[in-house]
């Protein structure tokens, strides 16, 4: 059966659909709920007034219609719920007329008033409550409602898909797993909690199990495969470190040590490079692709942005050129001119070390000899986009950069496939951030202290949580630069850059910032990576308690990233606890470890990233125990590799194959 096939299912659709990963029936039932309405009747006597409850009830009186506005109008009646007759109200609902009518049973959710005897009612069912019922909530998808995909949904489970059960069998018996037909089919349409929560516990402990065969596998196969050494004068290595115009701190140079040791040796390097927002990553990045150089070998550093990929190329060259380095930079906004070029003189063996964004990873992009592949702020590429590049040479050895402290829990069980070097103490000359949590009815203080730092020659960033808001009391990039326009008297020159821009428009806001043409950029998370303005001092982020405290983190880095006294504003008017750890500390590994312990539910870098790190169901954090778990098991069936069942050969062929 193909989604073509279900009822009320048109082109339309299915390019929905398409846009969710969604191309079959079998993907279509794994589309699960994100959380789920609990329907159960309750009785009157038993309400308060600030309560929202749930009753059964009959129509008293014919409804009537009034509009308050144009737009917007209110529907009102009595009904009888355990011999109350109450007076109900709801606004907005008046296409519900032709449908009630006295005598009909109702069921309603809202708040009654006791004392006015007034129900406001905020949903109204056409038929009563017999029992309770549990209703799966599903992503808002464009053009569909959440009943046409229950729909939609059920009428992919009747006709059974074909979907590959991942779990053995004799651990589908040790922890008494419900089937996994049984599983989808109460996940979709729950009789109970009880049944709901085994569902959700088998569903969960496949998708981890399936992850952890692949880490696992990766882990072994990484152990097995034998590298090309490079061999390099140690001599010139110490002579470029000595001629820095900056001495390196002690973290520095033992991961300098780490990856140096790496490159040498007959093993395949496979090393994260971990380190704080500022720490120096970059530096030894280029000690590596210069040590490269002298073995004779290209190198690749591949940036999630054009901003942060020029950055790279600016401060790279200017440390290399000295040394008859070529280095060169590839980006998409580049002409074709320019482009060919580039990819000419790579393929010939004219440029030595290239930097660029996913540009690198086009098929016309061919390497004389490529020895090591850096891709930075790795977990903003997918796994295919990772290995493209590195698949570009022969047995290249790779290192992946992050500024997000990863919380050792999750690296020691999700990264137990790479080595790891951390980088923890900041450049000498850098100041602490001072960190402030701020009402919104305190932000008159705020601007006076922007004001101030603006009077200095310095700039600001402002951050925003989405581009446009309307329907809630959350600040938006346009409403800011309203504020601060008229906080300014439109003397500051103020810009404002987002995601839905075009790449030329916002390169040209972000160039003008970089300048210092521009002294306010209000933004949303675009600048969390890849900004360098070192003019920059103060950071206010509005409605921070919308964000994970690593993005706040992160942030944050954009400023004192100079010795100048820097600062960061988190206006929020809710009591929030885990605010108050970003006021107490500037060490990200301390920050992400309480964000890891403190935060309910939410990814590992506080928003879903695409990639390998982007689950239907499971939740790293919320679900870590059962990680552990699929992680020992896992284990178990790849010991026996070579009597491995076709299925689990086939989930590691995801990664690389094995025959």
């Amino acid at each position: 059966m193909e989604l073509k096939d279900l009822k009320g299912m048109g082109p339309k659709t299915i390019e929905y659909l398409h846009k969710l990963n969604i191309f079959c029936v079998e993907d279509l039932v794994e589309f699960y709920p994100y959380r789920y309405q609990v329907y159960q009747e309750m009785h009157l006597k038993e309400t308060n007034n600030e309560q929202t409850i749930m009753i059964n009830a009959t129509i008293e009186s014919t409804p009537k219609i009034s509009y308050i506005k144009r737009n917007f109008n209110r529907l009102s009646f009595k009904a009888l719920s355990d011999s109350y007759l109450i007076n109900v109200t709801i606004f907005n609902r008046g296409f519900l007329y032709k449908n009630l009518e006295v005598g009909k049973e109702i069921f309603l959710i809202g708040k009654y008033n006791v004392k006015k005897n007034s129900f406001i009612a905020s949903t109204i069912k056409l038929s009563p409550l017999k029992k309770m019922q549990i209703e799966p909530i599903y992503h808002k998808i464009q053009g569909l409602k959440n009943k046409q995909m229950h729909d939609f949904i059920l009428q992919a489970l009747q006709n059974k898909p074909k979907l590959e059960d991942y779990i053995p069998f004799d651990l589908q018996e040790k922890y008494h797993f419900l089937s996994k037909e049984e599983a989808l089919q109460e996940i979709h349409t729950p009789k109970d909690a009880v049944k709901l929560k085994q569902a959700k516990l088998r569903l969960i402990y496949e998708e981890l199990f399936v992850f952890m065969l692949k880490i696992n596998f990766l882990k072994v196969r990484n152990q097995e495969i034998i590298g090309i050494s490079k061999e390099f004068p140690q001599e010139k290595i110490e002579e470029f470190i000595t001629h820095l115009p900056f001495s390196l701190t002690k973290d520095q140079i033992e991961a300098t040590k780490e990856c140096l040791f790496d490159l040498k040796s007959k093993k395949k390097m496979n090393r994260l490079l971990e380190g704080d927002v500022g720490c120096g990553k970059t530096i030894v990045a280029t000690i590596l692709m210069y040590a490269c150089f002298l073995s004779g070998y290209q190198s690749a550093l591949m940036a999630p942005t054009e901003i942060l990929a020029k950055q790279h190329f600016q401060t790279i060259n200017d440390l290399l050129a000295p040394y008859q380095v070529r280095v060169a930079l590839l980006i998409g906004g580049q002409t074709k001119k320019e482009h060919n070029e580039i990819i000419s003189r790579l393929q010939k063996g004219a440029i030595d070390i290239v930097i660029g964004t996913h540009a690198l990873i086009s098929e016309d992009v061919l390497f004389s000899n490529l020895g090591l592949v850096i891709t930075d702020e790795q977990h903003r590429f997918g796994v295919n986009q990772r290995k493209n590049l590195q698949n570009k040479g022969r047995e290249v050895d790779t290192l992946y950069m992050s500024a997000t402290p990863i919380p050792r829990t999750y690296a020691l069980t999700i990264y137990q496939d790479m080595e790891t070097s951390l980088i923890k103490t900041k450049p000498s000359g850098r100041k602490e951030i001072k960190t402030y949590v701020k009402k919104e009815s305190e932000l008159k203080s705020v601007l006076m202290a922007i004001l101030e730092e603006i009077k200095k020659g310095h700039q600001i960033y402002v951050v925003a949580p989405s581009i446009n808001d309307e329907e809630s009391d959350k600040y938006d990039v346009d409403t800011l630069k309203k504020k601060f326009d008229d906080a300014f008297l439109k003397k500051v020159k103020i810009e404002v850059v987002h995601g839905k821009m075009n790449s030329k428009e916002k390169e040209g806001i972000m160039q003008r910032f970089i300048n210092g043409e521009t002294k306010i950029l209000i933004a949303t998370t675009v600048i969390e990576v890849g900004v360098d303005v070192k003019n920059a001092t103060t950071m206010v982020i509005f409605n921070a308690e919308m964000f994970g405290l690593a993005t706040l983190h992160q942030l944050r880095g954009r400023v004192g990233r100079n010795e100048m006294d820097s600062y960061c504003y988190l206006i929020s008017n809710e009591d929030n606890e885990r605010l108050k750890v970003l006021e107490q500390s500037n060490d990200g590994f301390y920050i992400s470890e309480q964000d890891f312990l403190m935060r309910k539910e939410g990814d590992l870098f506080g928003t879903r990233q695409s990639g390998d790190m982007s689950f239907k169901i499971a939740d790293l954090k919320r679900d870590f125990k059962i990680v552990l778990q699929a992680k020992k098991d896992s284990a178990t069936i790849l010991e026996q590799k070579n009597q491995m069942e076709e299925k689990y050969k086939k989930v590691v062929r995801s990664v690389i194959s094995i025959d």
